[in-house]
């Protein structure tokens, strides 16, 4: 059993974590602009072209999933290594954080 399961708190705050992270990094990959997500979505489609994983990256529905996925994964080995404990706090923090930092913002703009 992971240490985060070990507490209540902590483990609340992991799900919380997970779900906005996954959600960030879903919506970057998805819909964003950022420059490496773009040329990525384009590499997928040439790769894919109408074939039956075309839609994987370009759909919340089936993208978040596989993200969700790969997020309990690593959340799973952090009693292999430490290294795993800290890199996935560090990473998937830094996606909620973000995440939520933009929602404030968008929530905060002044009326013109």
């Amino acid at each position: 059993m992971t240490y985060a399961l070990d507490n209540i708190w902590i483990a609340v705050l992991a799900i919380v974590v997970g779900i906005v992270g996954v959600a960030r990094l879903t919506r970057v990959i998805v819909h964003d602009d950022f420059p490496p997500a773009v040329w990525w979505r384009i590499k997928w489609a040439t790769w894919t072209k109408d074939g039956p994983w075309a839609k994987l990256f370009l759909c919340w529905w089936c993208l978040s999933f596989w993200v969700a996925l790969a997020c309990i994964a690593w959340f799973l080995l952090i009693d292999v290594h430490p290294f795993f404990l800290w890199s996935w706090w560090i990473f998937w923090g830094a996606l909620a954080g973000s995440y939520l930092a933009t929602m404030l913002i968008v929530r905060d703009e002044p009326r013109e």
